[in-house]
C-alpha cells in the first residue's frame, strides 16, 4: 500500500495546516521542526462551515532514525524531508523492487498511530490511479510506517505557481481532474481534508495526481463534520490560486500572497486581467459555499459531485493553438494551379483566369526554312556534345587530368554522413562550492548514476530562494562534471529534482585543471533563467571542454522553505580518439 511523491513528501508542507475553509487564518511557513505546530496544538479549530477540528495532544518525540536504516529489511531510508509533531517523513529506496518510495514513520504508541494505519489501509483499497498510491502500512518493532509511491517526474502545484498563473486550459484540466478524483473518493467514504497546492502533482504527461488522501489529515489529527464541503472549498481555493497566483484569503500561504486586507473575497477576474470568466465564476461557486457568486445567481457547489457537474456544464476549454510563423505564400502560375483556360472553383464569384494567347505559327517558305535551320543547329550541338564526352572518357582511361580526379574525390566525400552522437563517459562529479564548503557532497553521484529516481538534493533554506542569502552561497551552488579529458560536447540533458529552479550551463577551457570558482568557466552554453523539470541543449557547434558546470542560483519553494537539486546529467558528443 502507498503514495507517490515528487521532491518532498506530502506532509512536508506545513503552511496553512488549518483547513482551507478556515480562510488560512493560521497559515505559516514554518520549517522542519521537532515541536508541534502552533496550529496543531489548538484545542479546537473550526472552519467557516463548522466542521474541522484537531484534538489537543502532548508533544511526542520523533523516533531517532538515520539515513541507511532499513525497515522490514527492504526499505532503506535516504533523506528525512519532514520531522514534525511526533512523526517523520522520508525519501527511501525499496531495495527489493529497486525504486524510490516515500515513508511516513511514527511511534506505535503515538495517539494517531491507529488512525494513520486505518486511513492508509482504506486509501490503499481505493486503488484509483488518480491518487498517489499507498503501497504498505505496517506496525513493527514499536513503529508504525506507511510506504507510498514516489513520482520523480511529477511537479508540485506549488512549484508551478511559483512560475506564474496557469493558462486557462491547464487550469480547466486541473479542476476537472481533481474534482472528478475527489468525487470518486467521497463515493467510497474517503476525504482528504489537506488538499493544498503541495498535495496536487502534475506529471510529465499532463495528468494531475493527488497525494495524501486520508493519510495527511490522519497524521495531523484533522477531522471535519462536513468533509465533502471542506474538500470542495479546497478545490475552489486551488482553482483561484492557479488563475490569479494569489491565495484567496487575507493570509499569505504556500508561497503565495493573500488578498488585500479588508476587501473580502473578490472574483479572480477582478484580481487579474485576462482570467477566463467561466473558471472565475466556478472558483467563486466552490469558495462561497453559503451564497451565490457576485456576478450571477448560481447555486454554490458544496460537494465534489456538484463541482464535477458544474464543470461539465461549461463549454470545453481547448488548448491554445501552437504559435508558428507562416511561410511566405508560394506564387504559382495559372498552369501550375491547374486552372489553365478553366474557371476557378470554390466559394465566391467565378473568375476566369487570364490566358496568354500563343504566338502565331510561322507560315510559308520562310517558316519552313527557319525550321530546317533550327533542326540543323540542334543536330550539330548534339554531335559536338557527344564528341566532347567521348574525348573526356578517353582521357580518364589514360590517367586523366589532376583536376578531374580532384572533382571525383570531393563528390565522394560529400556522400559521407556525420557520425551519430554517443553518450560521453563522466569520470567524476563534484559540488560547485566556491567558498570551499559543500552542502550535500555524499549525494553527488546520484546525479550521474543513470537512475532518475535518485538525486543530488540541497538542504532546505529559509527566507529567500537564493540559498537563504548566505554569504558563502552568493554564487549559488550546483555540480561540476569531469569528462576525464577534453571532449567535443554537442548535447546536454539535465533532469532537475523539481521545476522552478534558476539555472545555467557553463564550460571551462579545454586546458583547465580542477576549476572551482565561477571565473574558471568562461563558456556559457545556456542563459541563466528559470527552468522546468528538465533542460536539453543541442549545440550548433561542439564545445571542446573537460569540465561542465550546472549552476543553480535560485531554488523553488517546497511549502516550508526553498529546496532544489539535480536528478540526472547526460552529455553527448564525438568521443576523442
Amino acid at each position: 500500500m502507498a503514495e507517490r511523491s515528487t521532491a518532498a513528501v506530502d506532509v512536508a508542507d506545513n503552511s496553512g495546516d488549518n483547513p482551507l475553509t478556515a480562510k488560512a487564518d493560521k497559515a505559516t511557513t514554518d520549517g522542519v521542526t521537532e515541536s508541534i505546530d502552533t496550529a496543531d496544538t489548538a484545542e479546537q479549530s473550526t472552519n467557516g462551515t463548522g466542521g474541522e477540528r484537531k484534538a489537543t495532544e502532548p508533544t511526542i518525540a520523533t523516533p531517532e532514525l538515520h539515513s541507511g536504516h532499513k525497515l522490514a529489511r527492504r526499505y532503506r531510508l535516504e533523506e528525512c524531508v519532514t520531522r514534525l509533531d511526533g512523526f517523520s517523513s522520508w525519501r527511501a529506496v525499496d531495495e527489493k523492487l529497486r525504486r524510490a518510495v516515500g515513508v511516513h514513520l511514527l511511534p506505535a504508541d503515538h495517539p494517531r498511530a491507529r488512525s494513520v494505519l486505518a486511513a492508509a489501509r482504506s486509501s490503499a483499497l481505493l486503488g484509483d490511479p488518480r491518487f498517489v498510491q499507498v503501497l504498505d502500512a505496517v506496525e513493527e518493532n514499536d513503529l508504525v510506517y506507511v510506504v507510498h509511491e514516489w513520482l520523480p517526474d511529477a511537479t508540485e502545484l506549488t512549484a508551478l505557481l511559483a512560475l506564474g498563473p496557469l493558462e486557462a486550459h491547464d487550469a480547466y484540466q486541473m479542476v476537472t481532474q481533481v474534482s472528478q478524483a475527489m468525487a470518486a473518493a467521497h463515493r467510497e467514504g474517503l476525504a482528504h481534508l489537506r488538499l493544498t497546492p503541495s498535495a496536487v502533482l502534475r506529471t510529465s504527461t499532463g495528468q494531475y495526481r493527488i497525494r495524501g488522501l486520508a493519510v495527511a489529515a490522519a497524521l495531523r489529527g484533522i477531522s471535519s463534520d462536513t468533509p465533502q464541503r471542506s474538500d470542495t472549498e479546497a478545490i475552489g481555493a486551488l482553482l483561484y490560486a492557479v488563475l490569479t497566483q494569489r491565495w484567496p484569503y487575507e493570509s499569505d500561504a504556500y508561497g503565495l500572497h493573500g488578498l488585500p486586507k479588508g476587501v473580502g473575497l473578490i472574483a479572480p477576474d477582478q484580481v487579474r486581467a485576462g482570467v477566463h470568466r467561466g473558471l472565475s465564476e466556478l472558483a467563486m461557486r466552490a469558495l462561497v459555499n453559503d451564497g451565490a457568486t457576485a456576478s450571477r445567481q448560481e447555486p454554490p457547489c458544496t460537494t465534489p459531485d456538484e463541482l464535477v457537474k458544474a464543470v461539465g456544464e461549461m463549454p470545453r476549454i481547448r488548448p491554445p493553438e501552437p504559435a508558428f510563423t507562416a511561410p511566405p505564400e508560394y506564387q504559382r502560375t495559372t498552369y501550375q494551379q491547374g486552372t489553365y483556360g478553366r474557371q476557378a472553383t470554390g466559394p465566391g464569384p467565378s473568375v476566369t483566369q487570364p490566358v496568354t494567347p500563343p504566338p502565331p505559327a510561322l507560315q510559308g517558305r520562310t517558316g519552313k526554312a527557319l525550321k530546317w535551320a533550327v533542326s540543323a543547329l540542334l543536330i550539330a550541338a548534339l554531335g559536338l556534345g557527344s564528341w566532347q564526352l567521348a574525348d573526356a572518357l578517353l582521357h580518364r582511361d589514360k590517367g586523366g587530368s589532376t583536376e578531374t580526379g580532384n572533382t571525383q574525390t570531393t563528390d565522394h566525400g560529400n556522400d559521407k554522413q556525420p557520425k551519430p552522437l554517443s553518450p560521453l563517459r563522466i569520470t567524476d562529479v563534484t559540488e560547485f562550492a566556491p567558498s570551499g564548503s559543500g552542502i550535500q557532497e555524499n549525494q553527488v553521484k546520484n546525479a550521474v548514476d543513470g537512475d532518475p529516481g535518485t538525486a543530488w538534493i540541497t538542504p532546505q533554506y529559509k527566507g529567500t530562494p537564493n540559498f537563504g542569502n548566505l554569504p558563502n552561497r552568493r554564487d549559488g551552488s550546483g555540480l561540476i562534471v569531469d569528462l576525464g579529458s577534453a571532449q567535443d560536447v554537442s548535447a546536454v540533458h539535465i533532469a532537475f529534482y523539481r521545476a522552478g529552479q534558476t539555472a545555467e550551463v557553463m564550460a571551462a577551457e579545454p586546458g583547465a585543471t580542477h576549476p572551482s570558482v565561477l571565473g574558471d568557466f568562461t563558456k556559457r552554453l545556456s542563459d541563466l533563467k528559470p527552468v522546468g523539470s528538465s533542460l536539453t541543449l543541442s549545440l550548433d557547434n561542439p564545445v571542446k571542454t573537460r569540465y561542465i558546470l550546472i549552476r543553480l542560483t535560485s531554488l523553488p519553494s517546497d511549502g516550508e522553505g526553498f529546496r532544489g537539486g539535480i536528478s540526472e546529467i547526460t552529455l553527448k558528443g564525438q568521443k576523442a580518439a
